[in-house]
């Protein structure tokens, strides 16, 4: 850690020493040689103190952040509430006719970001976003798996596809072009994206996987269950390796960021903005806060979901089974991503981390074990 560095640490009330620490455990997999790369972050005031990458990761390589990109895709919608063009009550259907269709008319906008909607595992290839025939064919097809605000289950695609499509009929403009102008654009981030240029292909990192599974028998050892299957695939996590699907910007999954830009993104939406440039008023992010999941748990865990609009929300004492570290204040949020990706911010403290990786751990509770020591350490950083 150099002098500058120091004193950027210093000057932001940040312990130096537990930053070294911090840093020293985000390099341990790549030191190891289990992880390609990583990149990690902080912020704070508005301000990035530091980024540090390890590996093949140099200072302006961008990351698939899988599902941290929901974070974005859900801010960009924060604005057409905030302006009064879309109201989280109203049916999704009153909005996308072609959504009307086995049973589904009753879905409202707030249950697709709640993970409530009732479809966690409809179909949708992410070319189909660009066809906009097949898009929409896609949603009628779509069928309920259970009754609209019945339970909680991840969705961990569906109903972010149908939020882009509600911000492009609202908004007037596609869906990524929106996401680019009105959040990334007027924040100043230039080191992400949702929906990457074929310019800027040669930043990226490709995905990849490392180590091995678990067993069942590994899971009964340590008494954890075993995590369902989904949609999230090794060959699914290897397609954002394509231009063609990295182009797309896939609303649930498909934004690509340095660790950087992440810990700034979640500045701003702690603070409503950047640089001076307000985006969301204080009203707006109260609201968006507030936790709409009611008792509803996970599926995996039994534990409170605790999920505002779009983010998740750390909550009470089992805050590290939703992606946060043990040592977050109740009222962090934030969402991270498939892989390993962080992204929150603690208002108790200022302080938002990023951290992301292009290295998919197959071993899922080694995985986890690393994300939680990394938050808890992060979250320490201020005394």
């Amino acid at each position: 850690m150099n002098d500058e560095t120091k004193r950027a640490l210093r000057g932001a009330g940040l312990d130096e020493y537990k930053v070294a620490a911090l840093l020293q455990r985000a390099s341990k997999e790549v030191d190891e040689g289990l992880l390609p790369a990583a990149q990690i972050a902080l912020a704070k005031d508005g301000e990035l103190i530091l980024q540090a990458q390890f590996g093949d990761a140099n200072a302006d390589s961008l990351t698939c952040i899988f599902s941290a990109t929901k974070g974005i895709t859900s801010a960009a919608a924060w604005l057409l509430i905030q302006d009064g063009l879309l109201s989280e009550s109203e049916l999704v259907s009153d909005i996308i006719p072609e959504f009307n269709t086995n049973d589904k008319g009753q879905v409202t906008v707030e249950q697709l970001f709640v993970h409530t909607a009732g479809f966690p595992h409809a179909p949708f290839a992410p070319l189909d976003l660009i066809d906009k025939d097949r898009r929409l064919g896609r949603f009628a097809q779509w069928r309920l798996t259970w009754p609209p605000g019945s339970r909680f289950e991840y969705h961990p695609s569906s109903s972010m596809w149908l939020i882009a499509e509600i911000i492009e009929r609202r908004a007037g403009h596609t869906y990524t072009d929106f996401v680019r102008e009105r959040v990334i654009d007027s924040l100043g981030l230039k080191n992400m994206y949702v929906g990457l240029p074929e310019s800027e292909n040669g930043r990226a990192l490709s995905c990849v996987h490392v180590g091995e599974p678990l067993t069942v028998s590994d899971y009964e050892k340590m008494g954890m269950p075993v995590p369902p299957d989904t949609e999230v695939t090794e060959q699914a996590i290897l397609n954002f390796n394509k231009p063609d699907v990295r182009a797309v910007g896939v609303p649930g999954g498909g934004g690509f960021a340095s660790a950087g830009d992440l810990a700034l993104f979640y500045q701003a939406l702690l603070h409503g903005g950047l640089n001076g440039h307000t985006l969301w008023s204080q009203d707006t992010l109260s609201n968006v806060r507030r936790i709409r999941s009611g008792d509803f748990t996970d599926m995996m865990f039994r534990k409170p979901a605790n999920r505002g609009l779009g983010i998740i929300i750390s909550g009470d004492d089992s805050r590290s089974f939703r992606g946060f570290g043990k040592s977050n204040s109740p009222l962090a949020f934030g969402h991270n991503g498939a892989g390993g990706q962080l992204a929150w911010v603690d208002p108790a403290t200022g302080i938002s981390l990023g951290y992301v990786t292009p290295g998919h751990d197959r071993n899922s509770i080694r995985q986890a074990r690393r994300g939680v020591a990394i938050g808890s350490m992060a979250a320490e950083c201020a005394p």
